[in-house]
């Protein structure tokens, strides 16, 4: 366990934060761990949400301003499970139901008041395990999916049920306002934190949690969809994937009801977030920022005979690897003197990362593609010519303002802000900084890769159109004093 007990007052900031701070490096965990280390006055607490139960190494040390350090599993150990009344306990299953299928706060809020009605603890267990919740499952069951395999259908409500239970029934930090950096289950913690503290809750959302699962949901193959349709043209639910997404948007929607402001990095997430159900009166916009600083001490050491193309990003499916192993060997072929590198861990999906090395060496790029893994980015941006992204999401992506800080040109897909940080904020904006292509399109990213990478007027001039536009538009300590003053607001709520 990697808990801190606060024992003194209330935190003024708790944050919640699922899968990463501080079990993972870079992304958002890096940004947090930044946003604390300079607001050394607050008092931080931290909902760490993780997968299960089972301990995890931190990757990230909390600075000494974070008092609190709490864990919630959203599949906890099993426990022997404790009955309780038969008509709470219907009642509880019925809310249940009603929250995964589209339910907003009001549907959570009775949820809530319910399960603590019941007037002891209850956990996931207990409720998941009662033959109430079973029964209203299986008449749930055969209204919506009953051509559906049932085994799948129940251990895919248990998971989503189990998360949802998990971060109602965990313990709840004590703070003077609450801050989540995703909907999803942190969303719901937040949701839950300022109905039941009265204190006020926001979001800062990075990338849009939600078209994220969306696309996780329709990609996994461990959903197993097995519906027999028939000749239905007309249906409620097509399959067990749109249970899926149906809940996360509940989810989603009870996150947004309970928050103000909702903050996204870019003007584009703003309206992605109304469209999602946000309040527009409530939205905003706080970019990321770059000291650019930090690297200013670093001497060139590029090679210009063997320019190199980086990128930097985990090797996961949604960094979408293998689209930038396969634009190398196209670029490689044209241009032989360019060398590639991945910069970032392997072992958060060991699977997806080896077959990305066997890519590699399918397609004879071993003497001139490596994964680095993870790397102190210092040592390494005084030696790249191109920086190149292949995601199929992102919001802001940091490395973009740390390359950009370095006079690096950047060939990103259209994702997120990377337009907008690469070409401007409107034909008044003067300068590229690279170039933008289409997702999951291994020849436009080639192509850019050789316009830049194999052009060394090219590179100059887009890097440095980059590196006016971070100090410009990104200014770290202009965007941390946002932050304090945001906190500030909240705090004397």
């Amino acid at each position: 366990m990697n808990e801190r007990v606060n024992t003194g007052p209330p935190a003024d900031i708790c944050l919640i934060v699922e899968g990463a701070y501080p079990y993972v490096v870079g992304g958002v965990s890096g940004w947090l761990q930044d946003l604390i280390t300079h607001l050394p006055e607050i008092r931080f607490a931290i909902v760490a949400i993780k997968p299960s139960s089972a301990p995890l190494a931190m990757q990230l040390t909390p600075p000494d301003n974070v008092v609190e350090l709490v864990e919630i599993a959203l599949a906890p150990e099993a426990t022997m499970p404790r009955g309780y009344p038969a008509a709470q306990a219907q009642a509880i299953a019925d809310a249940l139901i009603d929250f995964v299928g589209g339910g907003g706060a009001g549907t959570l809020g009775r949820l809530i008041e319910l399960i603590d009605g019941v007037g002891r603890p209850l956990t996931p267990g207990d409720i998941l395990a009662h033959p109430a919740t079973f029964a209203r499952l299986r008449r749930h069951y055969q209204a919506l999916l009953p051509k559906a395999s049932f085994h799948h259908y129940f251990w895919a409500m248990r998971v989503l049920l189990g998360g949802l239970l998990a971060v109602l029934t965990a313990p709840l930090p004590k703070a003077r306002a609450y801050h989540t950096i995703s909907t999803g289950f942190a969303g719901l913690l937040a949701a839950r934190a300022a109905q039941v503290s009265g204190r006020p809750a926001f979001i800062t959302e990075h990338g849009i949690y939600l078209l994220e699962r969306q696309i996780e949901v329709m990609m996994a193959e461990w959903i197993g969809d097995q519906v027999d349709t028939g000749l239905a043209s007309d249906r409620t639910v097509n399959d067990l994937r749109d249970l899926w997404v149906r809940a996360f948007t509940s989810y989603a929607g009870a996150c947004y009801d309970a928050c103000d402001p909702i903050v996204a990095l870019y003007g584009d997430n703003n309206a992605v977030q109304r469209r999602l159900g946000a309040a527009p009166d409530r939205v905003r916009v706080i970019p990321n920022g770059i000291d650019a600083r930090r690297f200013a001490h670093l001497a060139d050491a590029r090679d210009p005979d063997h320019p190199l193309v980086a990128l930097l990003g985990r090797v996961v499916p949604i960094k979408d690897i293998k689209t930038f192993v396969r634009a190398c060997a196209i670029a490689h072929a044209e241009k032989p003197d360019l060398r590639f590198v991945v910069l970032g861990p392997e072992d958060e999906d060991p699977e997806y990362a080896a077959e990305c090395n066997q890519l590699v060496s399918d397609l004879g790029l071993n003497d001139v593609l490596h994964f680095a893994g993870r790397v102190r980015i210092e040592d390494w941006m005084n030696r790249i010519d191109l920086l190149v992204l292949t995601s199929l999401s992102e919001a802001q992506p940091l490395v973009i303002l740390e390359g950009g800080a370095c006079g690096i040109p950047v060939v990103a897909p259209d994702v997120g802000s990377c337009r907008e940080m690469i070409e401007g904020r409107g034909p008044h904006d003067p300068g590229h900084g690279g170039i933008v292509t289409p997702l999951v399109n291994p020849q436009a990213t080639a192509a850019g890769i050789c316009a830049i990478a194999g052009e060394p007027a090219v590179r100059w001039e887009m890097g440095e159109a980059m590196r006016r536009r971070v100090l410009r538009d990104y200014d770290h300590p202009t965007i941390i004093g946002s932050y304090r003053a945001l906190y500030g607001e909240l705090i004397g709520r």
